[in-house]
């Protein structure tokens, strides 16, 4: 505790000195250092970072990582995160299931499926390099943004939190030198309707303000045929303030950032995957309609936060950095798990989350010596509580659950390159990293809806969970890297590292009332402990690359191979259960687990002919390719049986693959820009456990994109972008609640493992094999002005 309270009372002393800080970024680069050249594109089609505190080329930089430039992202048409999956090799960004601003993220096999608290997140999300502790409101939209990356393999020696998996930043744009302004609209199928307002000016010579407003809005892809509204439709308020300061000799600077978010989309609901056992309803024709019956409350998602950052140059040598940051976020969630008009297995839901997060930075950099030391502190609240409204034995039962979360974390980090000779340099780095969780979980049942989404509940027996625990996780994890140049154009490494994610308390586990032993059940209140417990998960990742660029840089080339042993692995989920003889909703955590992961990743851009059509005229071919084998070792499931040969992984296709086509050519007095990417994924498990109705059979995507930008720096464009081109559907989520047998094949009324139902329902009275998807067809224009 003494070193929690030493922790606050250094973010407060932050405050007290007006919060240095800094935004590290795309393999711990530095934006606020760069200058301006380093944030475009060059003309092989590389980007220039500040890598370890130093300028490199992302050909340079001995890591796994992807980068998108603002010019990338408006020329293809990204809309939001999740769209970056597509050309990322081993990745998977998508809405989580019942959700339009949840993010389920995975890389490598790493991830976090289920979004409630108590779990720490696989990937962490950075918004201008502020840690977003929680997946609600993740699903970033972009807009008035620098760049996107994504790092693969453990994260944490450089920079804020650490993460086992990976880590996806979100850099938005600094402001211009002088007075600017900029629109963006686009219109297009379904009604899509978008506009993006920016203005920003200086203030004298040492500061700059800005602000930005997005209106984000399209029709549903399908309806919701019971309730006449919207399914899948879109409908977001955002907003960013920005306030900047450099010192005359720019030896100091700050930045002052708020952002807001407000999706008042209707609830994005599934569509129902069999027959209803009751009513005879058959299969909708549209997948994106649905016949749910909940709306209560309505979905509605606010979230935004306040991040102070700075640097103070202290000497040639050395940068000291802070970064300040506050976040609050709020989602009621309505979900109709069957998606039928019954009021069966109905799910309204509500998220609350509130951070504080605080991290120093001391860099240093010399000939051949560069690195820094840093601190990081966060303090979360995570709650949520839920209704789970069941029709199996009497009218109106609820299974409420609700779950309080709160992280306390501190860590100290540091990693240094040494250049032994300018071919070679060795980079060591390590993190110690103290967790505390103190979780609160209190399940009942009741009659009717509890007072949080506008009920007067009638209690139906006494709770059956009630518990209060506190559990503390401390780890070591180092990294290191070795790096060989035989030539300026040419990189070799190899390095090692490892990922740690705390453990905590299931959320939504069930036990008897505690902390008073319930003598009947013969447990106590150190089994209930245990029970409820799930511990921390590790990774030890080794990594071999190379990285070049041939062809007088004609060709540009990334790739890794990598390995990793993955221990205690954390899965959560969920299940329909019993208690007190009625049956219920109860969660169920299992990290028994062991893995091996292993695979390859290949990035290249080729530049096929320049200058044909005049100065500035390229067509260039680029491709990414992933492969991954990740394989359970052991996985003792709930019996205490090995059950591993008949477990996946989830959200990790065996392979992933993209190529793009791109042109430029002098038109007029602009220039136009085409590309068209075809992307392909092959089978994904939505859960561990194989599903008929839920994973995905592989499927490609087929994306073009043509744009016309004229005007002194080509300040107007006008774009046309297609997406899904062939209308594919294909599932992204889902939920799934008939009985299966060990290797998950649908268990029939006749108790015999049928492709086709009836089926054995294990929640609610109808069976639930329910399915969410991703984004159909879409054509929509763009047009961008910059004053």
């Amino acid at each position: 505790m003494t070193r929690l309270i030493s922790a606050r009372a250094l973010l407060h002393a932050s405050a007290a000195f007006a919060a240095f800080t800094a935004v590290p970024v795309f393999a711990q680069t530095t934006p606020s250092e760069a200058p301006a050249a380093q944030q475009q594109d060059v003309a092989d089609g590389d980007i220039v970072v500040t890598a370890r505190r130093r300028e490199e080329t992302l050909l340079d930089v001995p890591i796994a990582a992807t980068a998108f430039s603002a010019a990338r992202l408006e020329q293809t048409g990204v809309v939001d995160l999740t769209d970056l999956q597509n050309v990322t090799p081993n990745t998977t960004l998508k809405n989580a299931r019942g959700t339009n601003s949840t993010l389920a993220a995975f890389i490598r096999g790493v991830g976090q499926q289920d979004p409630v608290p108590g779990f720490e997140a696989g990937i962490g999300i950075y918004l201008d390099d502020v840690y977003l502790n929680r997946p609600q409101a993740a699903v970033l939209d972009v807009y008035e943004v620098e760049r996107i990356e994504v790092l693969r393999g453990p994260q944490g020696t450089l920079y804020g939190r650490n993460t086992i998996g990976g880590a996806v930043k979100y850099v938005t744009k600094r402001l211009a030198d002088g007075p600017e302004a900029s629109f963006k609209g686009s219109y297009g199928s379904f009604n899509q309707a978008d506009g993006i307002v920016s203005l920003s000016t200086p203030l004298g010579s040492l500061f700059k303000v800005g602000v930005s407003g997005a209106r984000l809005t399209r029709g549903g892809f399908g309806r919701n045929t019971n309730l006449n509204i919207d399914n899948y439709n879109k409908d977001v308020w955002a907003g960013r303030g920005t306030i900047e300061f450099a010192s005359p000799d720019d030896r100091m600077t700050l930045r002052l950032t708020g952002d807001y978010t407000e999706d008042k989309s209707n609830a994005r609901n599934g569509s129902r995957l069999i027959t209803s056992l009751l009513s005879g309803a058959p299969v909708q024709a549209n997948a994106f309609d649905t016949r749910a019956g909940l709306n209560n409350p309505k979905q509605n998602i606010q979230a935004g936060g306040l991040s102070l950052v700075a640097t103070a140059q202290l000497s040639d040598a050395i940068t000291f950095k802070s970064i300040s940051a506050f976040r609050k976020d709020r989602s009621f969630t309505p979900i109709d798990f069957d998606a039928l008009p019954a009021t069966d297995v109905d799910v309204p839901a509500v998220y609350r989350n509130e951070q504080t997060s605080q991290e120093f930075q001391f860099a240093y950099k010399s000939d051949k010596l560069n690195g820094l030391v840093g601190f990081y502190y966060l303090g979360a609240k995570a709650s949520t509580g839920f209704d789970v409204l069941l029709s199996t034995t009497f009218a109106n039962f609820n299974a409420y659950t609700k779950g309080d979360v709160r992280t306390e974390t501190s860590s100290i980090f540091a990693d240094f390159t040494y250049d032994f000779i300018p071919q070679l340099s060795l980079s060591l780095g390590g993190r110690y990293t103290w967790d505390e969780r103190r979780s609160t979980i209190f399940k009942a049942s009741y009659l009717g809806l509890t007072s949080e989404f506008g009920g007067t509940p009638v209690p139906f027996g006494a709770p059956s969970t009630d518990f209060t625990g506190t559990a503390n996780f401390k780890r070591f994890t180092p990294r290191a890297s070795l790096s060989f140049k035989p030539t300026p154009d040419h990189l070799l490494y190899a390095s090692y590292a490892e990922g740690f994610k705390g453990g905590g308390f299931d959320p939504r586990g069930s036990g008897t009332s505690s902390p008073i032993a319930n003598p009947a059940a013969g447990r106590t209140y150190q089994d209930i402990y245990n029970y409820l417990l799930f511990k921390p998960e590790v990774v030890k990742s080794y990594e071999i690359g190379y990285k070049g660029s041939l062809f007088d840089k004609r060709l540009n080339i990334a790739l890794d191979g990598f390995y990793s042993d993955y221990s205690d692995v954390q899965v959560p989920g969920s299940v329909g259960c019993v208690i007190g003889g009625v049956q219920s909703f109860c969660g169920i955590t299992t990290n028994a687990a062991k893995a091996t992961i292993k695979g390859v990743e290949l990035e290249t851009t080729g530049v096929l002919a320049r200058g044909f059509a005049g100065p500035g005229s390229n067509v260039s071919l680029s491709g990414t390719l992933g492969y991954i084998s990740a394989k359970y070792k052991t996985f003792i499931g709930p019996t205490g049986v090995d059950v591993a040969n008949v477990r996946v992984f989830q959200n990790t296709p065996d392979w992933t693959l993209s190529s793009t086509l791109a042109g430029t050519i002098p038109v007029g007095a602009g220039k136009v820009n085409a590309n068209t990417t075809l992307s392909y994924r092959t089978l994904t498990h939505q859960f561990e456990t194989a599903s008929p109705f839920l994973d995905q059979p592989g499927y490609a995507l087929w994306d073009a994109n043509l744009t016309y930008s004229f005007g002194r720096g080509g300040r107007y464009s006008i774009g046309v972008h297609a997406k899904n081109i062939t209308n594919k559907i294909y599932k992204t989520a889902g939920y799934q609640y008939i009985r299966t047998d060990v290797a998950g094949n649908p268990i029939s009324l006749t108790n015999v493992p049928v492709p086709n139902g009836p089926y054995v329902a294990t929640l609610g009275k109808e069976g639930i094999a329910t399915a969410f998807y991703g984004n159909p067809r879409q054509i929509f224009g763009t047009i961008t002005a910059k004053f």
